[in-house]
């Protein structure tokens, strides 16, 4: 596409300094930190992510990214002769992200990669990815995530596994056996129960070989997708199952698309309330087992839901250390003003620990064979998920406040990021759910507790504050954590996390200032506090 070659010289004045839009983002050869942790973790993955960086960086992706946004799904219940199809309108541009992810490995290379550091890759996809568009990102999270819970029924597995790992986009409505692909999501919430899983009341009842479902989910995200895992209530109690968007013989299933929801953000991702009346659905896992079996899905989004925040940071720091870098006031341009590269590298510092965090949890995901290592992916993911997305909604704001007003209007991408920023706190277990399952977890797994200490020792002698900050919380544990105080242990463990992986992975200087101020206390309430002395240029240039 042509420039538009925009008029400098109006009737009333002369646009000086603005910075020119963003064309393009380097989101590989721009982002050292990233390329450093592939490096470290999974060096046989990097030129596929160098590829997929440079599509979804370029500007056609860019734009797409917005149309996307900017022109939600729409909701298409019956075809023009008043028969049901309960189908999903999508914007192209959100196909054409969808197919870049998916034919990167996105949702198949954790389980097809012949090559260490699939997870890994996965992670720094959803990381990528998030940066351009992230509603795009739910379908194929899902898709990911539902491969290791099909295997508690393998014969669904062997079906449904080949067209789940592909590494294809097909978007035709049609029965999975006629489809090169297929995507998978998820049906849990209902109005009545929420978090609580178990206040179900959709209920199963046997037919032939499968099953038939009635009731209502008040949640159900990326409604075309070509199956759903769902819970539903039979005698032995709530239970897991299978429920295609088409039945054995072909026909649609009555599952009934109610309405789209209108959220605050993700607006490019259709999110439905459903009902089924007499849905088909085949078991998955042992009656009276659904939550246990589920929760293997709902561990792996959580993978995602942790490294995503990581990805908004650094895209809402992109925006404002370009606009710093091109705008002047008072004589220099403003990312030379000390006030704001103090501001800058204490946003840079949460973003760095979020991604160092989020690259080391990955890692234990693949490493899951490993006993010790799936101890820690149980706790960490957690963590990581819980602190990340804590700090995400702050940071995008204050990035904001850096672009002053030109932040604050629809023109730019700051107000998708801010609408975005949230999410991933509430989706996939909001933070009091997710501090209590930390609590649970090492109740019930000693192996847990003991995965995450061997794991936080290793950061134990590059720094006095940190040897100090892990001791007092682990003295803190051993006396036993009340559930009022869920946040405050998780808080602490989750910073520690992050420090220790900034101690022995990160830039020296980030390190050292991250930990003097999120475990050692010198620090304000406000970012742009950070120590006296503190070398706030040098930080603010690994943005």
């Amino acid at each position: 596409m042509a420039p538009l070659r925009p008029r400098a010289e109006l009737a009333t004045h002369t646009v000086l300094n603005q910075p020119e839009p963003l064309a393009s983002l380097p989101l590989w050869e721009g982002d050292a930190p990233l390329r450093a942790g592939i490096a470290r973790l999974a060096p046989a993955q990097a030129s596929r992510l160098a590829g997929l960086a440079g599509r979804l960086g370029s500007a056609e992706a860019l734009a797409w990214g917005r149309q996307a946004n900017r022109h939600p799904p729409e909701l298409v219940q019956f075809d023009r002769a008043g028969r049901r199809i309960d189908e999903v309108a999508f914007h192209p541009a959100y196909h054409d992200l969808l197919r870049f992810g998916l034919e990167a490995g996105y949702a198949a290379l954790p389980w097809t990669a012949e090559a260490p550091g699939g997870h890994v890759a996965h992670a720094a996809m959803v990381y990528l990815m998030t940066q351009v568009e992230p509603g795009v990102c739910c379908p194929m999270t899902m898709t990911y995530a539902a491969v290791p819970a099909l295997a508690a029924t393998p014969a669904l597995a062997a079906r449904w596994r080949p067209g789940l790992t592909s590494a294809r986009y097909d978007p035709h409505s049609r029965p999975a056996a006629e489809k090169s692909a297929l995507t998978m999501g998820m049906a849990m919430t209902e109005k009545q129960g929420g978090s609580d899983l178990r206040a179900n009341t959709t209920r199963a009842e046997a037919d032939g070989e499968g099953y038939r479902l009635w009731g209502h989910k008040w949640f159900c995200s990326a409604p075309m997708c070509d199956g759903f895992l769902t819970l539903a209530q039979l005698d032995e109690g709530l239970t897991c199952f299978v429920v295609p968007r088409w039945q054995p013989d072909g026909t649609r299933n009555s599952l009934e698309l109610l309405r789209l929801k209108d959220k605050l953000g993700n607006r490019a991702n259709a999110s439905a309330e459903i009902e089924y009346h007499g849905a088909w659905a085949e078991r998955l896992g042992a009656p009276g087992r659904g939550v246990a079996t589920i929760i293997e899905m709902v561990h792996h989004t959580r993978l995602d839901t942790a490294m995503a925040p990581a990805g908004l940071m650094r895209r809402a720091l992109s925006e404002a250390a370009w606009w710093s870098r091109g705008r002047s006031a008072f004589g220099r341009t403003l990312a030379d003003q000390p006030l704001m590269q103090m501001v800058l590298a204490d946003l840079a510092l949460e973003w760095l620990g979020a991604l160092a965090c989020g690259l080391r949890v990955a890692e234990a995901f693949d490493n899951a064979a490993d006993p010790a290592e799936r101890a820690f992916a149980r706790i960490g993911v957690a963590l990581a998920k819980y602190w990340s997305n804590k700090r995400c909604p702050t940071v995008v704001a204050e990035a904001m406040e850096c672009l002053g007003g030109s932040g604050y209007v629809e023109e730019g991408d700051l107000p998708w990021l801010y609408r975005e920023a949230p999410l991933n706190a509430i989706w996939e277990g909001s933070g009091n759910i997710v501090c209590l399952d930390v609590l649970r977890t090492l109740e019930r797994v000693p192996d847990a507790l003991e995965a995450l200490r061997a794991e936080l020792e290793l950061g134990r002698g590059a720094s006095r504050v940190y040897d100090a900050a892990l001791a007092a919380a682990f003295d803190r544990y051993a006396l036993g954590v009340a559930e009022a105080e869920a946040r405050r242990f998780v808080e602490a463990l989750a910073l520690l996390l992050q420090a220790g992986q900034l101690l022995r992975h990160g830039e020296p200087l980030a390190a050292e200032a991250f930990v003097a101020t999120r475990l050692g206390g010198d620090w304000g309430r406000t970012f742009g506090t950070l120590p006296a002395g503190t070398d706030a240029a040098r930080i603010a240039a690994m943005i």
